[in-house]
């Protein structure tokens, strides 16, 4: 009963209370209980648990027809549990909790029951209608014998026919990855589509930096979903793959007015110390490593499983005091979602290009970074996802530095040159978010596409930095606006991906999407 209350909002209503309600004279002692109880029993077979029920139930309600999930704990004969399922119908659930002679005598005995103190147990177990109490599992929905499982596991068990948790593969969330190298313009792409969502969730660390369009500047995400402003309504969740620089992401937190209601941090991500983000600069500098300390965590995280004692090597969000207001459970969140019907966006960073597994190693990120790997990261199966955006940009980058081949790689010169994007804008933009370091750009890879397209399985291309093309491209507002050069351009892409470019980037400023979604 604690349980429903605390986790669903339940409603208990005890059937002490609606004896009281029938007979108000009656003392509040069990016997006293009992005896009325059964007069009212035999005056009608039960049906007054019905009518007060009902009355009861209409005071929550407030004069409104009243919702939510109501528990009556607990009906004692057959003529109960018939009055109630012909008030409510179809809605109604009975449940029969039970449990050997032994256990239960033994949970009588260690109570708390001022009204209870003179009726030994077996006393109360004479009495008829206590004694044929388990006769009722006859006619229930579900019986759970509540000695055998966890109070977690009897909630999961008696809720089942509730639909209080997905028992279904609805198709509620849709997950934006990038699918090169990072940098692909994900978070303008997600400012975009946000407000269309309920829950967005990310994983990944700070080592990426979304941007998303705003007045006077730009916003800055490093551990939020990019679509915290332009969907203010929607709930926020840091899944359990998530690293965390807890200073950093308080920052972000304080800037943006985030609420602790409205935001969930799972307490299994891992958090990064200032002595990794030191390490982390010291050993992979060489790699152009962004040294914000998530590869070094992430290692602790694997290795540190041995002498875990709170927080000592693997320091977990659960162990930072300076996050508990956000504490929370990802699978709960994602799970009264999806019960919910809701909509979520899950957020990926970086770029597949650099996944752990699936990039050009070693110049590769300490995550998987593939649609995969974000929906393990966050807790949701592959089953509930009904879109995948792929975003890819017209010229991808890499950071400046050791950082990994790119074929073909070419200046922001020559980007200038096709473009007519004036060089000193071109310098001035192409720096990571992150690190503010300049990056290197290259022609549009079609085999990294390619491998892209069959690791992700996207149903939707977004293209991105199209203004690249043409500086004119930022004046279009329809897609046979754009130069013909870019039309060519996505058509070839459709071919090769075989999947619809559904968005397209033309600038960074309000309306700078066009959307060819059909969804």
């Amino acid at each position: 009963m604690r349980l429903l209350k605390e986790r669903h909002s339940a409603k208990i209503i005890k059937t002490r209370e609606l004896i009281l309600s029938m007979a108000p004279k009656t003392k509040p002692e069990r016997k006293a209980l009992q005896r009325a109880g059964q007069k009212l029993d035999r005056e009608d077979g039960g049906e007054w648990v019905g009518r007060a029920l009902q009355r009861t139930v209409d005071i929550y309600g407030k004069g409104q027809t009243p919702t939510g999930l109501f528990v009556v704990d607990s009906v004692r004969i057959l003529g109960q549990i018939e009055a109630i399922r012909r008030a409510y119908g179809a809605e109604v659930h009975h449940i029969h909790l039970t449990a050997t002679e032994e256990e239960l005598r033994k949970r009588y005995s260690e109570r708390s029951r001022s009204d209870d103190e003179a009726v030994p147990y077996d006393e109360l177990k004479r009495n008829r209608t206590e004694r044929d109490i388990e006769n009722l599992a006859d006619f229930a929905d579900i019986v759970v014998s509540t000695d055998r499982c966890s109070e977690e596991a009897v909630l999961v068990r008696a809720t089942a026919l509730l639909d209080l948790y997905p028992r279904s593969n609805n198709a509620l969330v849709d997950v934006l990855i990038g699918g090169q190298f990072g940098s692909e313009g994900k978070g303008n792409i997600v400012g975009h589509i946000a407000p269309e969502y309920d829950l967005l969730v990310r994983v990944g660390g700070p080592n990426a930096g979304h941007q998303v369009y705003a007045e006077p500047k730009p916003e800055k995400y490093y551990h939020l979903p990019s679509g915290t402003q332009r969907a203010p309504n929607a709930k926020l969740l840091l899944g359990p793959g998530a690293v965390i620089y807890p200073k950093k992401l308080l920052e972000e937190i304080a800037e943006h007015k985030i609420d602790a209601k409205r935001l969930r941090i799972d307490e299994r991500a891992m958090i990064i110390t200032d002595e990794d983000r030191k390490e982390e600069e010291k050993r992979f500098g060489s790699i152009s490593s962004t040294a914000q300390g998530v590869g070094i965590a992430s290692a602790r995280k694997m290795t540190g499983r041995s002498d875990y004692k709170d927080g000592n090597a693997a320091f977990l969000a659960r162990d930072c005091e300076d996050l508990k207001p956000y504490l929370g459970s990802a699978r709960q969140v994602l799970a009264d979602a999806m019960v919910a019907g809701q909509r979520i966006l899950l957020e990926g960073t970086q770029g597949t290009g650099l996944s752990l597994h699936h990039g050009d190693y070693p110049h590769v990120t300490t995550r998987d970074t593939t649609v995969s790997g974000c929906l393990a990261d966050a807790g949701i199966a592959p089953s509930n996802v009904r879109k995948i955006i792929m975003v890819c940009r017209t010229y991808p980058i890499r950071v400046g530095g050791p950082s990994g081949p790119m074929e073909h790689e070419v200046d922001m010169a020559e980007i200038h040159r096709r473009s007519g994007i004036p060089l000193e804008e071109l310098e001035q933009k192409e720096r990571t978010t992150t690190t503010n370091r300049p990056r290197r750009i290259a022609e549009f890879d079609w085999l990294r596409f390619r491998d892209s397209v069959q690791l992700n399985g996207p149903t939707d291309i977004a293209l991105t930095f199209v203004d690249y093309f043409d500086v004119k491209n930022r004046k279009a507002f329809r897609f046979e606006q754009l130069s013909q050069e870019t039309i060519s351009f996505v058509e070839e892409v459709e071919r090769i991906s075989g999947r619809p470019v559904s968005l397209l980037s033309t600038d960074f400023n309000w309306r700078n999407v066009i959307d060819r979604r059909a969804w």
